[in-house]
């Protein structure tokens, strides 16, 4: 399972979506993103996660968010991005 930090803002984006991008390799088909780290955060996360979807889809891999917070949740929906971005029912609940 794949993470992101505690902090991703604009300063952090670029490296975290390096890393990210990188261990696609050795995920499995069904990527399983943990979120629940996730603090300090600005509309830069929601750009690594597209971009990291993006990336999913080139490779042939699904993205799945988990445990994500209500605020993560309501910042993708303010963007209009909310439906792009497969987000876990709840924190408890994996990717089908």
């Amino acid at each position: 399972m794949l993470a992101l930090p505690v902090v991703l803002t604009h300063n952090q984006a670029n490296q975290c979506l390096a890393a990210l991008v990188l261990a696609l390799d050795k995920a499995p088909a069904q990527v399983e993103l943990d979120v629940s780290a996730l603090q300090e955060f600005d509309s830069s996360a929601l750009a690594v996660l597209l971009e990291l979807r993006r990336a999913c889809l080139r490779v042939g891999k699904e993205l799945c968010i988990v445990s994500a917070s209500q605020r993560l949740m309501h910042l993708a929906a303010l963007y209009g991005v909310g439906s792009l971005l497969a987000f876990a029912s709840n924190a408890s609940t994996s990717c089908a």
